[in-house]
């Protein structure tokens, strides 16, 4: 089943190449990496429970009641304003106005820990916000120097600037994990560009060295 998906979304991808041209050319860019995976060997890893759904309609007080993470990580789909935000690459992803990802019931599933939010630089503010709202304490921040594999900047569009980073707040609310190592991990990484949206495997090597043991879950948000 997953080798089909990931076939037919090979050609999707060929057919806007064809289509659009040169403008396509950032959107192939982001989808190279799947055509190194290879499918018949993927698994689902280790203490790892795959929940595909609706995140507007997701149990979240079931999942509350079950498990209280010590990490929740959020990749959320901000919704972009301008009338050209994708400057002709297409987005994989249905978008989700800020009132919709605010109402997220987060505290349901988290009582004490860290959370770490993924965010573009227009709503930079209103993650700083949203993360007062569920109750957190901006902590820290996290920035990701993208590279393309011929180690140099995946410079991607920009409205001011060309963009080669993104950024990652970190909030805590209540006690501290308490397998918490605090003073390890740098809190910038650079790594490949890999698919669209998809975020470097480093981060989830940092999240397990601060919170070593911890019970993580990351939150990559589906829309239907």
């Amino acid at each position: 089943m997953l080798k089909h998906q990931m076939e037919l979304v090979n050609k999707e991808i060929a057919q806007l190449v064809e289509e659009l041209g040169a403008d396509a050319i950032e959107l192939a860019e982001h989808f190279t990496e799947l055509d190194s995976i290879d499918m018949e060997q993927f698994s689902v890893p280790l203490q790892s429970i795959p929940i595909r759904c609706d995140v507007r309609t997701l149990p979240w007080k079931k999942l509350g009641l079950w498990c209280q993470f010590d990490v929740v990580m959020m990749d959320p789909p901000w919704q972009l304003a301008s009338k050209a935000p994708t400057r002709g690459v297409a987005l994989g992803y249905s978008q989700l106005p800020n009132r919709e990802i605010m109402d997220m019931p987060i505290p349901l599933i988290q009582s004490n820990g860290f959370i770490f939010i993924w965010v573009i630089n227009s709503r930079y503010s209103f993650a700083l916000e949203m993360m007062q709202h569920w109750g957190y304490e901006f902590v820290d921040d996290i920035t990701w120097v993208k590279s393309t594999v011929n180690g140099r900047l995946a410079k991607g569009h920009g409205f001011y600037l060309q963009h080669a980073k993104e950024s990652c707040l970190v909030g805590m609310k209540g006690n501290r994990p308490e397998s918490l190592q605090g003073n390890i991990s740098p809190d910038v990484i650079v790594s490949q560009r890999r698919g669209q949206s998809q975020k470097p495997e480093e981060i989830y090597k940092l999240i397990e060295t601060l919170v070593p043991d911890g019970l993580i879950h990351p939150l990559n948000f589906h829309v239907d």
